[in-house]
């Protein structure tokens, strides 16, 4: 399985930065190749300065290795080595009426000191975070998460939009990251679905993110924009900035396995700014997103 999903992820790289590429036509994808000395590494394409993309990355890692003892208390396994791969991304559009979009598809194994395979499973998902509101893009968005997820069950799109919805959330702000999308993790197989099935779940995701996303980023990337657009988008990147840093399991399980800091961190934005308790206009464009974040809606 694992052989088959890094093969996968590999590939999955090469496409989406490629189409990315495109899209922004101006600036291309630098390549760093990394090295983690407890085992594995991981392949990193980063993009900046370009007419579209501001920054992005899109990277894949494969590790491996004894796993950390944080890691094995919150796991409750003992002495136990792991394998882990995934393809993560993350873009900060230039355009504040572009949205931002993480991504995140990954793999991982669980040994005993005979080396056999003592668990498994599969996570990640897709989500949105716009500046300003345009509904058709995040029912567009939504739409395109829950056809892949229909295919499968259709319990899985009600299911993983409110796990996304409740795990990309700022509770110290009371308020979410973005307009969700969806979040899986451990998926491990059951009497309903083999581990291929599962791999076919995941990479049919992984192969919908550019639907998803691209025509979004078509339709408002000329849209003119002034300084005090700017100035809201710097101001919601440094939520985003608190979410990465203060919640995600994935950047914390990154710096705990002693992984690469500028792969792990790089999906914080190049300009943000932190306003001490700035607050939108009444009625205005920046405060109907707030309410939105502030009460997480359905979509579909």
């Amino acid at each position: 399985m694992k052989e088959q999903f890094v093969i996968y992820i590999r590939e999955l790289q090469n496409v989406i930065c490629s189409a990315l590429e495109e899209i922004d036509g101006a600036s291309k994808f630098s390549e760093d190749v990394w090295k983690r000395p407890e085992g594995g590494g991981g392949k990193s394409r980063i993009i900046e300065n370009g007419s579209v993309f501001e920054k992005g990355g899109v990277n894949i890692s494969e590790v491996h290795g004894l796993l950390p003892k944080s890691i094995q208390e919150y796991l409750e396994v003992e002495n136990s080595d792991f394998f882990a791969c995934g393809l993560s991304l993350v873009l900060h559009p230039k355009n504040p009426f572009v949205p931002t979009v993480h991504a995140n598809w990954r793999y991982f194994e669980l040994y005993d000191e005979d080396g056999a395979i003592t668990d498994q499973w599969f996570g990640g998902g897709q989500d949105l975070t716009p500046y300003y509101l345009f509904e058709e893009d995040v029912r567009h968005f939504h739409s395109i998460c829950k056809q892949q997820c229909d295919k499968f069950s259709v319990d899985f799109y009600p299911t993983f939009k409110k796990q996304c919805d409740t795990y990309f959330y700022n509770s110290h702000r009371n308020e979410a990251r973005g307009v969700g999308g969806l979040f899986f993790d451990y998926l491990k197989p059951n009497d309903v679905m083999s581990m291929k099935e599962l791999l076919n779940f995941i990479t049919s995701n992984g192969d919908s993110f550019l639907h998803s996303y691209l025509p979004i980023v078509e339709k408002r990337k000329d849209t003119f924009f002034d300084k005090n657009h700017r100035t809201w988008q710097e101001i919601r990147r440094g939520r985003y900035v608190e979410f990465n840093l203060i919640h995600d399991k994935g950047t914390l399980f990154g710096l705990k396995t002693n992984g690469r800091i500028e792969s792990i961190l790089m999906s914080l934005p190049p300009a943000v700014q932190w306003k001490y308790n700035h607050t939108p206009g009444k009625g205005s464009e920046e405060e109907k997103i707030l309410n939105i974040l502030q009460h997480p809606k359905d979509w579909i």
